[in-house]
Formats: C-alpha cells, sequence, structure tokens
C-alpha cells in the first residue's frame, strides 16, 4: 500500500494539470528505507509527448546523486497518461527499474466515469504489474 500526503497528491496533479497535453513526469524522493514519500521533485519530460515520458538522462543523474548524498530514494515514481485511463502501458513496464519504487499513473482524460483525474498506485517488478491501495493522509 502507498500511502502519501494529501499535499503530495495534489502537487502531482497539479503537474499533470499544468504539463497537459503532454504526459508529466517526476519523483517524490523520501528517506533511504522508509517507503515514505517526502520531497516532491517534478522532472521535464524530455520527449515533451502526449503518449511517452522519458525522463532526461542528465537531470536523471543529477538527481540520482542528489537523493545519494541526502541518504534518499525514490520512493515514488509518477507519470500522467493524457488520454487513456491511469495504468502502465507496454512501455511503462518495460521502463520500470526502481523494483522498491510506488509507480503512480495520474490520468488527465475521464475515460471510466470515475472523475477527470485518476490517481491509482502500482508496483511493477520482473514486468509483472500490481495495483496497490492508495492511503491518502493529513500528515505522517
Amino acid at each position: 500500500m502507498l500511502t502519501i500526503t494529501q499535499a503530495l497528491v495534489d502537487q502531482i496533479v497539479a503537474h499533470a494539470r499544468k504539463d497537459h497535453p503532454d504526459e508529466a513526469c517526476g519523483v517524490v524522493a523520501g528517506p533511504a528505507g522508509s517507503d515514505r514519500p517526502e520531497r516532491f521533485i517534478p522532472m521535464l519530460n524530455a520527449a515533451m509527448s502526449p503518449t511517452f515520458y522519458e525522463f532526461d538522462s542528465g537531470d536523471l543523474l543529477k538527481l540520482y546523486r542528489e537523493m545519494d548524498d541526502r541518504d534518499e530514494e525514490p520512493v515514488v515514481i509518477y507519470h500522467s497518461h493524457t488520454a487513456t485511463q491511469a495504468y502502465p502501458s507496454r512501455t511503462d513496464i518495460s521502463y520500470a527499474n526502481e523494483p522498491g519504487a510506488h509507480y503512480v499513473l495520474v490520468s488527465t482524460a475521464d475515460t471510466d466515469g470515475l472523475g477527470e483525474f485518476q490517481f491509482r498506485s502500482f508496483r511493477i517488478v520482473d514486468g509483472a504489474v500490481t495495483e496497490e491501495e492508495v492511503e491518502v493522509v493529513a500528515a505522517y
């Protein structure tokens, strides 16, 4: 289960709305080993595409060095889908290389009547996708 603050959910959704119609992407870092997302890090979608996201390799290297210096790890890796439901695509699954991370997808398309923005979390390990419950809290 992903436990995340309302403030972080709001920041992720706001980023997805801001970058629409392109996909938004980013990371929420937290203390290593804690599974607690704390530091919101919006990233640039280097692909600048409505159907695909890609972290800039230089930005990603800088981010991982910074997290290492701060004894953090990527707790949440998020991106948005602009025209489909919030479910990992084959491409998303193939690029998922952090088995301990929560992969959050936000949909800025109303594809199932559940509302304009879907916020869902998944674990992706060795190509297997498992949806998990999301608990939104006021604070940890």
